[in-house]
């Protein structure tokens, strides 16, 4: 065989293969995602090259500067027209850029910022051997009550990794209701929560307890990532794809070009109804939803107080946005089949939410049973299944997620000699002892009551509506009874800060740092305006309220 007739051999092997395509994607619209995931790799170098002296300032300046860019990128995107006419999917099929996306990124990215104050607020707990110190412990590594950590409290260390594990958690927030196919989606989802699950076991009061929130989330976290992913594979084999739109295609019997290999398992109703429903468990876990629930009160009450505050409002965001893409994009052709099911998941979340908080005597137990009462509300406002019921969604979120950062932040300041004073007999007389405070307060638990000229009556209302014109109004019936249980608890705290009798050893109020001031400011703020005038931003939340298909 000659040389010519090998080489023609060689070369008629290598033509058949066409060449691959250089991936296309948009980094202007997804600037956002982008802004932040870049400040987080910044601030693991920050960790890495910059002196313990400045970390701290250099990681609060970086992170409030990427946060404010990212918003900014959002709002630009935003009066672009890309939350309404420009809506389209970007990234070679894996975000949607579209209206409900956008407005949710917003609302994490100020709920992201109003958190960071928070975790950079060092003024609450005194100076420790003369360094300012915060809610985080000095050294995560060592062993509670050991040598080395009372070695690295006198040092003054601080743990200042919390600024870019925030980063790393908002990133992926910010991709999770934006996600457009199942494995971004699970991405998404891991991204997200890792950080949170380190977060929780930092708390520098209570060790013990923070570890073991953050030993029961890991855990139970592990669980409903599995039951994602598991539902991804089977909605893949459902449809042969794990993009949105393909699946929907296959759902509704619209689909052409089908691929030889799939077609024995395409279309097989099994798997779609066994994988819808294991992803939206892994969604309802993330929410907070009641039979799913059961990390949350530990949870909240052993991290640390400023991490409550953040998961609590920033988290359900995401997951709702999540959960909304999904029923709404994905599963609109099963509507008939998840619609009973996020019925009776509605109803217990109010109902479950509602009663068992009445007999909780911790505060951040409380505030963690009050927020599963909440996500019931606004499941009421997913099973509206209209553009209403999605706008509302949208509006209800914006305003709860700053009335709990805020409601947290205020818990921060209530101390007495072992930290925080979160039993609720020590906050009885508060009222008298420090009136700006207790008054603060109240104006929270007033909008978690859905009270009249408040953010949370504006947000009850809108989702109620939707729901009632969805069809389901014994939902709303319930909703209305179950807030009228909830309003109890919420008024009973407020009647034990202004008409019971202060206690001598009672706790003191921390003066805190014009940080989680403004943080608090903030929350009052939002609560008030979207609860006087909530038209325009009714307006803004059902302009977004479209999803790109």
């Amino acid at each position: 065989m000659s040389a010519a007739a090998v080489h023609s051999l060689w070369t008629t092997a290598a033509e058949p293969i066409s060449k691959i395509d250089a991936p296309k994607i948009e980094y202007g619209q997804l600037s956002p995602t982008l802004i932040v995931v870049g400040a987080a790799l910044i601030g693991v170098l920050i960790e890495a090259f910059v002196p313990r002296r400045s970390r701290y300032y250099a990681q609060v300046f970086l992170s409030a500067v990427a946060l404010c860019a990212a918003f900014a990128a959002v709002v630009a995107l935003a009066a672009d027209g890309f939350g309404t006419t420009k809506a389209h999917i970007a990234a070679m099929g894996a975000i949607a850029v579209d209206g409900p996306a956008l407005f949710l990124q917003g609302t994490i990215l100020l709920a992201g910022l109003v958190g960071l104050f928070t975790f950079a607020e060092r003024r609450l707990d005194p100076a420790a051997h003369g360094n300012r110190v915060d809610s985080f412990a000095a050294q995560a590594a060592s062993v509670p009550g050991s040598d080395s950590e009372q070695a690295a409290v006198k040092a003054g260390f601080t743990t200042t990794e919390v600024f870019p594990l925030l980063l790393f958690a908002i990133g992926g927030m910010l991709i999770f209701p934006a996600a457009n196919d199942l494995l971004t989606l699970f991405v998404a989802l891991e991204v997200l929560s890792l950080p949170l699950y380190l977060l929780c076991a930092l708390a520098r009061r209570k060790r013990l307890m923070s570890q073991e929130a953050a030993v029961k989330y890991f855990l139970l976290g592990a669980f409903a990532s599995a039951f994602t992913l598991f539902g991804i594979a089977l909605l893949y084999g459902y449809a042969g794809s794990v993009s949105y739109a393909r699946i929907a295609e296959v759902v509704d019997g619209t689909v052409t070009n089908v691929d030889p290999a799939l077609a024995n398992t395409m279309g097989n109703d099994a798997l779609l109804l066994i994988g819808g429903a294991m992803l939206a468990m892994g969604l309802l876990f993330k929410v907070g939803a009641v039979p799913f629930h059961m990390w949350t009160p530990d949870v909240y009450q052993g991290a640390p107080t400023p991490v409550t505050g953040f998961m609590a409002a920033a988290t359900k965001v995401a997951a709702f946005g999540a959960l909304l893409r999904l029923l709404y994009v994905v599963l609109p052709g099963l509507r008939w089949d998840w619609r009973p099911v996020m019925w009776a998941v509605a109803i217990i979340t109010m109902l479950g939410g509602a009663i068992v908080a009445i007999t909780q005597t911790d505060i951040k137990r409380l505030l963690a049973y009050s927020s599963i009462a909440h996500a019931g509300f606004i499941l009421a406002g997913v099973i509206a299944t209209s553009k209403d019921g999605v706008s509302s969604v949208l509006f209800y979120l914006a305003g709860y997620s700053f009335v709990t950062i805020g409601a947290f932040a205020v818990v921060t300041l209530v101390r007495d000699a072992g930290g925080e004073a979160t039993h609720l007999s020590k906050w009885a007389g508060l009222g008298r002892r420090s009136p700006l405070v207790a008054a603060v307060f109240a104006v929270f638990l007033l909008a978690f009551a859905g009270i009249p000229l408040t953010s949370g009556f504006a947000g009850k209302f809108a989702v109620f509506k939707a729901a009632a014109d969805g069809g389901a109004v014994p939902l709303v019936v319930i909703g209305v009874i179950s807030s009228a249980i909830a309003a109890f608890f919420y008024i009973r705290v407020i009647v034990l800060m202004f008409f019971s009798e202060p206690k001598p050893d009672g706790p003191t109020v921390a003066v805190p740092s014009p940080m989680t001031m403004l943080a608090i400011g903030m929350g009052v703020a939002v609560t008030l305006v979207l609860g006087v005038a909530p038209q325009y931003f009714l307006d803004l939340a059902s302009q977004a309220g479209v999803f790109v298909r």
